[in-house]
């Protein structure tokens, strides 16, 4: 089975016969919590895909957000990455340094929040790259500014109004990426929160269980639906995906897109939103 929407992905072959085409852009949007103790900006300079920009999902955000890496306004969307040199005629393809498409997948969906299309992310993102012995420079490219104007999508993005309207409605299944133990309330969030546990009525599908532990590439097609399939997802159920801050969330809007489910949303506030309120109901 071949994933039904193949274009959320490229493959490192793919990329490195492609890096000189006029219309490519390479994105490194590697992120990493506080635990990692690993900081992206310096991997960056000292490695990365030759003419690869950088792109801080904690900078282009909202900023003025008590939030983490909450969705710029796509005024502020257009002005950063017109500056990286990414324009609406590119052909946008991302990638991260943890290879669990994670970050990358963040950037994706914004970059398909705020309108444009042609963006992909690099199946086992900078790891596979590595093994692979291509091509990395630490030259820091100077990009021209190019030509992009956002049109933001809201049906790809839900609220914390969204949600709690939801709990009442169930127009939508909720699905959560986080790990088995914090979605029970049974371990500590990376993050301090006031609660723990998960938003009454979601389904547990850990992002983590769509990526080949070995490889850090996407499961392939047909064991990605099996993965859908066994947490009950109908393939025209309208889903919104929660984690712990809106990231990893992405990774399984992707997996979705892969495999053809065109009705995704990510609630973006997530549980850093979520836990923190005692306006909001939790179960365990």
């Amino acid at each position: 089975m071949t994933y039904p929407n193949p274009d959320a992905l490229v493959s490192t072959e793919w990329l490195a016969s492609h890096l000189a085409a006029p219309d490519v852009r390479v994105v490194d949007a590697s992120w990493y919590t506080p635990a990692q103790n690993r900081n992206a900006r310096e991997e960056y300079d000292a490695e990365h895909i030759p003419g690869a920009v950088f792109f801080d999902i904690d900078e282009i955000a909202d900023t003025d957000s008590t939030l983490p890496h909450m969705l710029p306004a796509p005024e502020k969307f257009s002005s950063k990455v017109r500056k990286l040199g990414l324009g609406n005629g590119n052909k946008i393809v991302i990638y991260d340094g943890s290879g669990f498409t994670s970050a990358a997948a963040r950037a994706w969906w914004m970059f398909r929040t705020f309108g444009h299309r042609d963006v992909s992310v690099l199946d086992g993102g900078f790891p596979k790259w590595l093994r692979e012995g291509l091509a990395v420079e630490d030259l820091p490219p100077v990009p021209r500014t190019r030509h992009f104007i956002s049109h933001y999508n809201h049906l790809l993005v839900r609220d914390l109004d969204h949600m709690k309207a939801n709990l009442e409605n169930k127009r939508e299944l909720v699905l959560d990426a986080r790990a088995r133990a914090r979605f029970k309330g049974e371990a500590a969030e990376p993050r301090p929160t006031k609660h723990q546990g998960h938003i009454p009525g979601s389904v547990n599908v850990p992002f983590a269980d769509l990526i080949d532990e070995k490889t850090r590439c996407m499961l392939p097609a047909d064991q990605l639906k099996a993965r859908f399939d066994a947490a009950g997802i109908e393939p025209k159920q309208p889903v919104a995906i929660t984690c712990g801050s809106g990231v990893t969330a992405c990774t399984v809007a992707l997996a979705l897109d892969l495999l053809g489910h065109k009705d995704v949303a990510v609630y973006d506030g997530s549980w850093a939103e979520w836990g923190n309120r005692d306006d909001t109901p939790v179960e365990k």
